[in-house]
């Protein structure tokens, strides 16, 4: 039987993604101990993180998934825009912020004479991740209440019970699978992200692990690498089995509060707003005000532009392959499940990995390859995603008509399939070129050297204490932030049941 043209490209892609995993595997052959009195405390630290922002991603999202689902409120659309706004701030731009505002000789003790305590420590970590995690759990929880019929919330309130029986009641038990599906999302985002738990001073394993890499332990950063991904391939393990219930789809449940409920709902969740999103972007403007542009070399912001388109248009290269073979059979849907490893990797174990691979290939080690290829693997289902969506909805009648009229596969693959798909590839490399601009981890431990992008700049002047230089950095960083979150909500707003 003749495979399909693009089974070869996509096994290959798989095996590649692979690479990360075989190579932490050999590197921990050396390590001297599998676990040790440090290592039981850095699994402490991590899981305890974990859990702290579940939970408190979990108490905000889910009360605002409700809010922005169900209640009629003034501007709707954008009290959501405003609700989700904390996507487009990196967890670790505001960490850098929050510490800078907080604690004995913060920027809020110098400006108004305040002194709040300190933001660090575990403490600290899990309310800056919460902050930046629970419209995971909002988006999540608020697409499914979306797909509820209100009947039966009206059929409840006519046999007696209050509004807030019916919400325990009738409405959670038939969402949770999606406060759940949120839920792992933020555990996963937890468990992969360095730049908080680092400048909030808490080891856990993304921060030692840069610790050991920097003390030129390779093997036993590999090591704790591996007993990291045990735990984030637990966790993707629960999601595969999490299946959202779908509902036929009725008409939506619509609350109208009065002026002092609205009131009370604001006054609750002002202040969480206030912090992720208005804190960092005054202590930037102020530190933007103090030390102006000089201090900025904008070659930098080119040096991130530059890496990052190189590779999007690398991992749309890839991803097309990958996204026909899925949809050809099932080896081509294993192969591009493979793929998704790569996203699944936090980026400080992904450049663990890369580093001793470049070791073994001198001529990529230290270069802009070798960092692309990073790029590429972390955000490769990024693309494979959106250009299998693309290509699902298109009319596969168009293929058959141009074979049928003597189109080779190729021709009608270039003047058919390509063009009609266009869109989804663009936006599958608009999201990779976004998230390979916001890549710390991966970047600190790959980037050429002299290569400084946004993001290592900002952590450099973390490092060094120049907060103010981490302005110009900064706002550029939300403001592409930005851009991926309104391609994210364009998306849920196209997915949107009509009532």
């Amino acid at each position: 039987m003749r495979l399909p043209p693009s089974y070869p490209m996509a096994l290959l892609a798989a095996l590649i993604t692979l690479t990360p995993i075989v190579i932490l595997i050999t590197l921990a052959t050396d390590a001297s101990s599998l676990f040790d009195s440090h290592n039981l405390k850095i699994l402490s630290n991590t899981l305890s993180l974990m859990v702290l922002t579940v939970i408190g991603s979990i108490l905000i999202g889910v009360p605002l998934a409700f809010i922005s689902a169900y209640v009629h409120l003034p501007f709707k659309k954008l009290w959501l825009v405003f609700f989700a706004a904390p996507l487009a701030i990196p967890s670790y731009i505001g960490a850098f912020t929050l510490y800078a505002a907080f604690g004995s000789g913060g920027e809020i003790h110098n400006l108004l004479g305040i002194e709040l305590p300190s933001m660090d420590g575990l403490s600290g970590a899990a309310i800056v991740m919460t902050l930046y995690t629970f419209p995971f759990v909002m988006m999540t929880t608020r697409s499914s209440l979306l797909s509820l019929d209100a009947s039966m919330v009206n059929a409840a309130r006519t046999l007696g019970m209050s509004m807030t029986q019916s919400v325990f009641k009738v409405i959670l038990p038939r969402v949770v699978n999606g406060i759940a599906a949120g839920s792992l999302l933020v555990a996963l985002y937890t468990l992969s992200d360095f730049g908080t738990p680092a400048m909030m001073r808490l080891d856990t394993f993304t921060r030692v692990i840069y610790v050991e890499y920097n003390s030129f332990e390779l093997s036993r950063a590999a090591m704790l690498s591996l007993q990291l991904l045990v735990i984030v391939g637990f966790l993707l393990l629960i999601e595969s089995q999490i299946k959202t219930a779908s509902e036929r789809h009725g008409r939506a449940l619509m609350l109208f509060p009065n002026k002092w409920q609205l009131g009370a709902m604001f006054a609750t969740f002002a202040p969480v707003l206030l912090l992720a999103i208005g804190l960092p972007l005054t202590i930037f403007s102020l530190w933007l005000a103090r030390d102006g542009f000089s201090s900025f070399d904008f070659s930098i912001a080119w040096h991130s532009a530059y890496a990052s388109a190189i590779a999007a248009v690398v991992a749309v290269i890839v991803a097309i392959p990958v996204a026909h073979a899925a949809l050809s059979g099932k080896a081509g849907r294993i192969m591009e499940r493979v793929t998704y490893f790569g996203f699944g990797i936090p980026g400080i174990v992904m450049g663990t990995a890369l580093v001793y691979g470049g070791l073994q290939l001198p001529f990529l080690y230290q270069t802009l390859g070798l960092l692309i290829i990073a790029y590429m693997l972390r955000f490769l289902p990024l693309a494979v995603g959106s250009v299998r969506t693309s290509t699902e909805h298109l009319d596969p009648s168009l293929v058959k008509s141009a074979r049928v009229l003597g189109a080779s596969p190729r021709e009608a693959f270039t003047r058919i399939t390509l063009p009609l798909t266009m869109r989804g590839i663009i936006a599958g490399a608009a999201l990779v070129f976004l998230e390979s601009m916001r890549e710390l981890e991966a970047t600190l431990l790959l980037g050429p050297t002299g290569f400084e992008t946004l993001s290592t700049y900002l952590w450099r002047v973390y490092e060094a204490g120049y907060f103010g230089r981490a302005a110009i950095p900064g706002l550029l960083l939300v403001l592409i932030s930005a851009c991926g979150l309104a391609i994210m909500m364009s998306g849920e707003k196209r997915n949107q049941p009509e009532h």
